[in-house]
């Protein structure tokens, strides 16, 4: 005998709605120490009467705390996805109750599509990252407001002034000078601060991917920096999830929409629908990509890059470079193999455009009388050439219009 909780979770509250004991059986409780211990005594007396537990939960804020505190008391949690759920979202009965049963009722006929919960690890790299976001967006802030200053002033504003601590002391003793001194010295006060959390935001990174095998392979890539690796490993967790290139590049929000009706196909966009986190790291990878064009000068893909940025639109061309970095990615970390720069260079075209390099040096080598020598030659049997085949064919036509 089976029970199906659906479970509508909110921040003080979660309704539970309780399937397979005759009628519809609903309870509230709330999200303390207390209300959870008073809902997995419930479960614990339906376990010892030889009922199978198992609960659904839409993906929130606080799923993974939920899910642990069930699991650890031998209760099974699907999460839900939001996203592919509308039915929650669009009912007209917008209640809690009502929101409960839904998910129960489609538990029961196993009909949830359901969400991935990353690891622990993962979502602590997340957690940092979204804080070292949230500090550099108030740096900008705050840098912003002093460049504001200078101009205000009629100082001159030099870029990167403010990117080191000697640049910044050297731009706070220029705006003392005037009235706004003191609102200066505040925002280089919080500059420095924010800077020096950042850093330790960095360094607890450093240490939770020290031995990660994921990061070092991605820091192979020419272009993708620390940030970068870090962000690409926390929102990417377990790349053996995804069956294929195509799928990962999906799960990126970097494959375009599709719709298809009858014989009508349509391509739009791209869908957008994964982490933005990812989506960003991998333009930010092709970005590095084109800075470094020492090394990446040659390569097929940027090579393709450059021929789409001419046709389509920086826009659209640094999208798609990134789709195909996201397949290379997906080969790297499933095979756990190095960035191998070789294998981006096409060796068949290399030696066609040595060899035509080597035939026009040894042109330039050879006086100019002789050449014009031979191109009247090969000009003179281009034209014989040519006189046959129009007679071949005057002939041809002459006994068809004969046989006609």
């Amino acid at each position: 005998m089976k029970v199906h909780v659906g479970v509508d979770l909110h921040k003080t509250q979660f309704t539970v709605c309780v399937k397979g004991l005759g009628e519809d059986q609903f309870a509230v409780y709330p999200t303390t120490k207390e209300g959870y211990e008073t809902f997995l005594k419930r479960a614990a007396n339906w376990r010892e009467c030889g009922i199978e537990v198992k609960a659904a939960v839409e993906s929130t804020g606080n799923t993974r705390y939920f899910k642990n505190r069930l699991e650890e008391a031998g209760i099974g949690v699907e999460v839900i996805n939001t996203m592919k759920f509308k039915v929650v979202n669009e009912s007209v009965k917008k209640t809690d109750k009502h929101d409960a049963a839904t998910i129960a009722e489609f538990q029961e006929k196993d009909m949830l599509p359901h969400s991935h919960l990353c690891s622990q690890e993962s979502e602590q790299m997340r957690r940092l990252l979204k804080a070292r976001t949230t500090l550099v967006h108030a740096q900008v802030v705050m840098k912003n407001q002093i460049h504001a200053l200078l101009t205000a002033e009629g100082f001159e504003d030099v870029k990167g002034s403010l990117q080191s601590k000697r640049g910044r002391k050297r731009t706070l003793d220029t705006l003392k000078q005037c009235k706004n001194g003191l609102a200066a010295q505040t925002l280089m006060e919080i500059i420095d601060q924010l800077e020096g959390n950042v850093n330790l935001v960095e360094k607890e990174l450093r240490e939770l991917t020290k031995e990660d095998k994921a990061v070092e392979l991605l820091m192979s890539i020419p272009g993708c920096g620390e940030v970068c690796a870090w962000t690409i490993r926390a929102y990417t967790d377990d790349i053996r999830r995804f069956a294929c290139a195509k799928k990962y590049a999906s799960y990126a929000g970097l494959a375009p929409w599709v719709q298809n009706s009858n014989e009508t196909v349509h391509h739009g966009k791209i869908t957008k629908r994964g982490p933005e986190q990812l989506r960003t790291a991998l333009v930010q990878v092709v970005m590095g990509m084109r800075r470094m064009k020492e090394k990446t000068l040659r390569w097929r893909l940027m090579e393709r890059h450059e021929i789409m940025k001419r046709n389509k639109g920086s826009g659209k061309s640094i999208i798609a470079t990134a789709r195909k970095v996201a397949v290379i990615i997906w080969n790297m970390l499933t095979k756990e193999a190095i960035f191998e720069e070789e294998r981006m260079t096409d060796g068949k075209l290399l030696k066609t455009s040595e060899s035509m390099k080597k035939s026009v040096r040894t042109l330039e080598k050879i006086p100019v009388k002789e050449v014009t020598r031979n191109m009247d030659k090969t000009k003179l049997a281009v034209n014989c050439i040519e006189k046959k085949v129009i007679k071949k064919t005057g002939v041809a036509r002459k006994r068809n219009e004969k046989a006609g």
